[in-house]
């Protein structure tokens, strides 16, 4: 049985993680952050239970991992199918995108995850438009 306690190793582990992002992380973070995906409130290297989710929000309970080619191993996808089905008995939806997909297609991402979500009225695909889903300065 897994435990649900955030140890104080994974706690430290999460801090360390956060200061050290992936190149896919560092692209993410930015167009989530600070309300400004869909004035949703996005938390990166959250520690739930015994894992650590890259970015999380509570409020609507999705979690999004970013995988790059140490996850594409069958132990790590063994691993990864255990952690989510902890992840969503306790509630969260898990979205695994490739970094490669982050660093290519940032828009993409976040178009399947307002899918996910349910968000009604999606922003425009157009990045001159502006409900386009990537933050000001960040499009193109």
């Amino acid at each position: 049985m897994l435990e649900r306690k955030n140890s104080p190793e994974t706690l430290d582990f999460a801090r360390q993680q956060r200061g050290q992002p992936t190149r896919a992380e560092a692209a993410f973070w930015p167009a989530v952050r600070g309300r400004r995906f869909s004035g949703l409130k996005f938390k990166r290297q959250v520690t739930i239970g015994p894992f650590i989710a890259d970015f999380c929000c509570f409020e609507h309970r999705p979690i999004v991992e970013l995988d790059g080619e140490p996850y594409q191993s069958d132990e790590a996808k063994l691993k990864d199918a255990s952690r989510d089905v902890f992840l969503r008995r306790e509630g969260y939806k898990v979205l695994r995108f490739p970094n490669e997909r982050v660093l290519g297609n940032l828009e993409f991402v976040l178009r399947e995850i307002a899918d996910m979500i349910g968000l009604a009225g999606l922003p425009s695909s157009d990045p001159a438009s502006p409900g386009h889903l990537l933050p000001q300065g960040e499009k193109g």
